[in-house]
């Protein structure tokens, strides 16, 4: 049974940092592409960063580059989002996902996810 568990998320002031993290267990974490995904009310869910869990290629989303770190620690299967100079707009549940194949510079086909940890940043 695949399990992904998220933490870290909390209320933040605009300009300031969380760092999410997601425990991954119950398959062969090394194989897979980690993303980190969010959603606010009323919006899509969209991708906003991946690793390689074997590589350690990172992909992000434009609005999120040079702000959000995604790294991961294959000893504890864990992969970690840090999130700086966080604005009001970075609001939303974000959600951790993992895939099998295919290629971690896409969002597309991830199919595992966590529950979701809420990131309210205000202004």
């Amino acid at each position: 049974q695949v399990q992904l568990v998220e933490s870290g998320g909390g209320s933040v002031q605009a300009g300031g940092s969380l760092r999410l993290s997601c425990a991954a267990s119950g398959y062969r974490y090394s194989r897979n592409c980690m993303g980190w995904f969010r959603q606010a009310p009323g919006k899509e869910r969209e991708g906003v960063a991946a690793i390689s869990a074997a590589y350690g290629i990172t992909n992000y989303a434009d609005s999120v580059k040079g702000r959000f770190t995604v790294a991961q620690d294959n000893a504890k299967n864990t992969v970690y989002l840090q999130m700086s100079s966080l604005v009001p707009e970075d609001t939303a549940m974000y959600y951790c996902a993992a895939k099998y194949g295919g290629s971690c510079l896409s969002f597309a086909a991830y199919n595992r996810w966590g529950q979701g940890t809420q990131v309210t940043v205000s202004s």
